[in-house]
């Protein structure tokens, strides 16, 4: 199992309405609206690396309001 933290940057106001909307996209285990640099922050995992890019390709970055996001996969050192 593979999990990473997805920091998101969206338009003015659309925070809530991301957060939400990336909460009901399987493989997701939390989003949260957050002050800062980035808008929300999301808590993501999936069994392989490619299958959690495909999942911010094509589910997370198609979510209407995002402008841009950033993926931190967790490691355990």
């Amino acid at each position: 199992m593979v999990q990473a933290y997805i920091l998101i940057q969206t338009e003015v106001g659309k925070a809530s309405l991301v957060a939400e909307a990336i909460s009901q996209i399987p493989g997701v285990i939390q989003a949260e609206d957050v002050t800062g640099p980035y808008d929300v922050i999301v808590r993501a995992q999936a069994d392989t690396v490619d299958e959690l890019g495909r999942m911010v390709v094509a589910k997370v970055q198609q979510v209407e309001g995002i402008t841009r996001t950033l993926t931190c996969p967790i490691v355990h050192l």
